[in-house]
């Protein structure tokens, strides 16, 4: 697997985009989540799927919306920043909205997360998933602090120690053991082909979409034009009123 170089992979900047979802209120003849989904909490349900991401939300959602994020996108922090607790507190627990996130690897700090975010409990995922946004201006900062001879490592040499060692240099190791995993546990994970092979096979997945850019989105298997909430809240409000319509 080959990277662009990190000069090119981390320079970003982070757009403002700021959007609440507004759900229309009207009542629909039939639900839009199956009867059987009547007062379930949907935001709890999480599932890894068989391409190895994770989806969060009933999995008979009339909208679907996939999430293709880098780890290492100051945008896709601040998406997810914005979104996410908008969608657990409306939508998602409805039922009438899931979410799937999959990876969109650029370079191997994007690998190296990915990686992490897959090591341990599945139902878990987004707890990690969540951490390490959360904190990546903390740990994307130390990148800076390597000289280029420093971060060679980082890019040549068995794939297995190069993630060794950006998760040693940007204190991946301390955030594991924060969940209980010990380096050992850790490096385990890290050495996972079957793991690797999946987010390899999403790359595929990624290029047959033909996305450019992080964050990028489908839903309900459509790609969308955008790559903000602002945007992406207005498609899922849109695409919901168009279920209602067609239940009536």
């Amino acid at each position: 697997m080959r990277f662009p170089s990190m000069k090119t992979t981390l320079r970003f900047t982070a757009l403002a985009a700021c959007a609440a979802l507004s759900i229309a209120a009207a009542p629909a003849k039939k639900p839009a989540a199956a009867p059987s989904s009547a007062g379930k909490n949907w935001a709890g349900q999480v599932v890894a799927t068989p391409d190895g991401s994770h989806r969060y939300g009933n999995p008979d959602a009339p909208v679907k919306l996939n999430e293709y994020v880098s780890y290492t996108c100051p945008h896709c922090a601040h998406f997810h920043k914005e979104s996410d607790p908008v969608l657990r507190l409306t939508v998602v627990p409805k039922g009438q909205v899931s979410v799937t996130v999959t990876n969109f690897l650029r370079n191997p700090i994007d690998l190296t997360v990915a990686m992490l975010t897959n090591c341990g409990d599945p139902k878990r995922f987004f707890v990690r998933h969540n951490a390490f946004f959360a904190t990546q201006e903390t740990w994307l900062g130390k990148v800076e602090k390597f000289s280029r001879d420093q971060q060679a490592r980082w890019y040549q040499g068995q794939l297995t120690d190069r993630m060794r060692a950006i998760a040693s240099d940007l204190g991946f190791y301390d955030q594991m053991g924060a969940w209980g995993m010990g380096r050992a546990q850790t490096d385990v994970c890290l050495a996972d082909k079957a793991m690797l092979d999946k987010l390899r096979a999403q790359q595929t997945e990624v290029e047959k979409l033909g996305f450019q850019g992080t964050p990028s989105f489908t839903l309900n298997g459509e790609v969308l034009n955008a790559n903000d909430w602002a945007s992406v809240s207005k498609a899922i409000t849109a695409k919901i009123a168009e279920q209602r319509a067609g239940n009536i």
